[in-house]
């Protein structure tokens, strides 16, 4: 009874092998080789796809992403290049361009920045 199993498993496999060789058999005496050229480019490209994809998205990171410090509060953090975006510290609202962050104003705005003086009393 064992040898009756293990002969109808091996003639299985036999008859899948069989099929296979057929098959490619059959598509080389037809002239379909392209078909059988076509797999083996397609499997490359898919092999190949995502090696490309990551070391493309390095590359345009290392392009466009940008560290600076907010204008306003001094906090260090990264952006993207030609973005708008809020300090995660303070809130103000920025963009980026030319590699730095720059406040977002309004047109019209003046910008002012403040000089501290010191004060002398006067006695009388």
């Amino acid at each position: 009874m064992r040898l009756n199993s293990s002969l109808q498993f091996t003639l299985g496999n036999l008859a899948r092998w069989l099929a296979i060789f057929a098959v490619v058999w059959l598509l080389g005496a037809v002239g379909l080789g392209w078909l059988v050229n076509s797999f083996l480019i397609l499997f490359g490209l898919l092999l190949l796809a995502p090696v490309v994809a990551f070391f493309g998205f390095r590359w345009w990171l290392q392009r466009n992403l940008v560290q600076d410090k907010c204008p306003v509060c001094r906090y260090e953090f990264t952006g993207l290049n030609k973005t708008e975006l809020q300090c995660p510290n303070c809130g103000e609202p920025l963009k980026i361009e030319q590699g730095h962050f720059q406040r977002l104003t309004p047109p019209g705005t003046i910008e002012v920045q403040a000089v501290e003086v010191e004060g002398q009393r006067i006695e009388e």
